[in-house]
């Protein structure tokens, strides 16, 4: 089944209050490796809405791309509350968007540490208001494997959108 359309029901309502906003999302993924942006566009239309994705899966990806401070990197690590604020905040900086979603983690099966074990995911969600910034970040610690993990975080980067953008 393609990813969309078993989130078809979550981008609608996505899609529809991104437009009644006149807002465009952008996303930075490292674990997902552009899988968010890859199913918000099999969405026929998508283009309305959906201004583009950077896909920063290397330390030196977020820095160059989307502006992420290396003494972030260095001090936190790239699975981090403050990596991920760092990169839903970046990714407005770096493009047109004026909303912005954030996931980077550790999907495994490999790389994953006693502090940080495989399935640890940190989100962020980001406006443009009229100046970046983040105001939300999530940790999730997901179970299965790597594409069940990868997965997970999809939905929850789109649950988490459709809160920010639609809080009722």
């Amino acid at each position: 089944m393609p990813a969309a359309s078993k989130h078809q029901d979550l981008i609608d309502r996505i899609a529809r209050a991104l437009l009644a906003a006149d807002l465009r999302l952008v996303t930075a993924e490292s674990c997902t490796g552009g899988l968010i942006a890859a199913t918000l566009t099999e969405v026929p239309g998508s283009s309305l809405w959906f201004e583009g994705a950077f896909v920063t899966y290397r330390l030196s990806a977020k820095t160059r791309m989307i502006g992420v401070p290396e003494r972030t990197l260095d001090t936190f690590g790239a699975v981090s509350e403050p990596t991920a604020r760092a990169m839903a905040e970046g990714a407005l900086v770096a493009s047109d968007g004026r909303i912005s979603v954030a996931v980077t983690g550790v999907a495994g099966p490999d790389g994953g540490d006693p502090v940080t074990p495989v399935g640890t995911v940190w989100f962020g969600w980001g406006l443009k208001d009229p100046e970046p910034r983040c105001v939300q970040t999530a940790r999730f610690e997901l179970e299965g494997d790597r594409e069940t993990v990868r997965e997970q975080a999809v939905t929850i980067a789109l649950e988490g959108l459709l809160r920010l953008l639609d809080p009722v």
